[in-house]
């Protein structure tokens, strides 16, 4: 990703969205010569104002660029892929940004056999101020993409990021449990506090647990539903790691509902322990939360 002594050409496919423009902003920032592609010609227009980069709608113009990101939704990549197919080559390096990983490297392997492809995911959001601190994760299958992932690996920590390189049935897996669980446990408990129908008499009665829990609900029902439910749908772990919580759910309510205190207590001690063994910041969690909510 080295810009090197001349700018590299970028292809951001999906640049107007919020991720590709923040890769647009980004790399723009850093020396490269920048090009947003995509079909909607009005939101081109206003986000190539916005970044001050190129921006164009033709397809074919990828050919002009040294790397293609494809930033588009998970549900129209396949498609995409195709699209950009007959102008991607050997000279091409492509980089995409889902949230998934398996299905995408796979499609990205069918559709541009002769360039190296590289599996990349920013574990961030659009709001993250620059790369400092923040978490990315590369997951090439083959010896010429971990040559290019050492490569990005290295540029990327430079600039302060965490990179971790795995497979990408390895980050589907942990993307089941990081996101999948994650928004499923706020989808699930917003329904909940919906269905209670006493989220305005909580407002002065809640402690820092419950506003924790009303953080992490409306941060995540604030932001795209397509784009959720295609991160549920298309992350393969996901129905067995919901059925898990789903069944330790039940158990859970049984032993309260039966008043079984006993174990309730051993129980909840046991996860207590296993917590403290494998996060030795444990004890801080409580006081975090505080400063968390203070913050806001």
């Amino acid at each position: 990703m080295n810009s090197g002594t001349a700018a590299k050409r970028v292809a951001i496919v999906g640049g107007y969205g919020k991720m590709g423009a923040w890769f647009a902003r980004f790399l723009e920032s850093e020396g490269f010569a920048v090009t947003i592609i995509g079909r909607d010609k009005d939101k081109l227009a206003k986000a190539a104002i916005e970044l001050g980069v190129a921006a164009t709608d033709r397809f074919e113009r990828v050919a002009e660029a040294d790397i293609v990101v494809l930033s588009v939704p998970i549900d129209a990549f396949g498609s995409v892929c195709q699209s950009l197919a007959p102008n991607v080559g050997a000279n091409h390096k492509v980089v995409d940004l889902t949230s998934v990983k398996t299905r995408p490297v796979d499609t990205m392997h069918l559709h541009f056999p002769r360039s190296i492809v590289l599996g990349a995911h920013p574990v961030f959001g659009p709001g993250a101020a620059g790369l400092g601190g923040q978490n990315f994760i590369l997951t090439p299958t083959s010896d010429p993409e971990r040559d290019f992932a050492e490569n990005i690996s290295g540029w990327l920590a430079a600039r302060g990021a965490n990179v971790r390189i795995m497979p990408p049935e390895e980050h589907d897996r942990l993307m089941s449990i990081s996101l999948g669980l994650a928004h499923f446990i706020a989808i699930i408990t917003a329904d909940a506090l919906v269905s209670l129908d006493k989220l305005t008499d909580m407002n002065g009665a809640s402690g820092i647990t419950y506003k924790a829990l009303l953080t992490l609900v409306e941060s995540v029902l604030s932001e795209d539903p397509s784009l959720y439910a295609s991160i549920q749908l298309n992350l393969p772990q996901i129905p067995e790691i919901e059925s898990l919580f789903s069944e330790k759910a039940r158990d859970w309510a049984a032993m309260v509902k039966q008043g079984n205190r006993d174990e309730f207590v051993r129980r909840m001690s046991e996860l207590k322990s296993r917590l403290e063994a494998a996060n030795p910041d444990f004890g801080r969690s409580y006081q975090n939360l505080y400063r968390l909510i203070d913050r806001e």
